[in-house]
């Protein structure tokens, strides 16, 4: 679970700048980001070996296969390739995608020492409590809503910044493991001091405790 900002139910990712990103040949290109905390930080939630594989083997192919699109899709537009351009659009969106909503997990997970699964407080957690009923409610929405995925996806906790509102959203097709130990014991190390800091810049007028 990560909080994540729509404009208005747009759950497709806008590549900007700010995720390790350099230039290629004028087209933007990613790095993989360094973590804020060690590998095993999170343990015993989530171990050494699976966040160092996760981090350094699958959101590096993400980043991996992302650039090479890239650089496919220049060749392709200087060729002249229209049918290749129209092709390399998916693998663009896709990877992507997988590299910005990986940055997005990380920086929404904290060790236990440092403040991970503390309640949100302020107007982020005013806000769940008004529109879930309370933090425990979101917290069953989101494993439902997780469980249910097939296959690979995510489960976000979205802000709508034109309506200052939060929903649960999932997006498929994305690797993660959504099985429900996994889910129960993720919120240990949630990371809802930087959501709430995310939730207060971009709805500064919702009401707080």
């Amino acid at each position: 679970m990560a909080l994540r900002i729509l404009g208005r139910k747009n759950l497709i990712p806008t590549f900007s700048g700010g995720l390790g990103s350099g230039h290629l040949r004028g087209l933007q290109t990613f790095s993989l980001p360094d973590l804020a905390y060690d590998y095993g930080a999170l343990e015993p939630v989530i171990n050494a070996e699976i966040m160092q594989l996760h981090h350094q083997k699958h959101h590096q192919a993400y980043i991996t296969n992302y650039n090479k699109a890239l650089e496919q899709l220049h060749e392709a537009i200087n060729k002249g390739h229209t049918s290749t351009v129209v092709k390399l659009q998916s693998a663009i969106k896709f990877n992507g995608g997988g590299h910005i909503n990986h940055s997005i997990f990380w920086n929404n997970l904290a060790p236990i020492h440092e403040g991970g699964g503390e309640p949100p407080k302020g107007s982020l957690g005013w806000a769940i409590d008004s529109q879930f009923g309370s933090l425990e409610a979101l917290i069953q929405r989101v494993n439902a809503e997780g469980a249910a995925l097939q296959g690979s996806g995510w489960v976000w906790l979205a802000l709508d910044k034109e309506l200052k509102k939060l929903s649960v959203e999932t997006t498929a097709n994305q690797y993660k493991n959504v099985r429900p130990d996994y889910l129960k014991n993720i919120w240990k190390v949630i990371n809802w001091k930087y959501a709430g800091e995310i939730f207060a810049k971009e709805a500064p007028l919702v009401e707080s405790r």
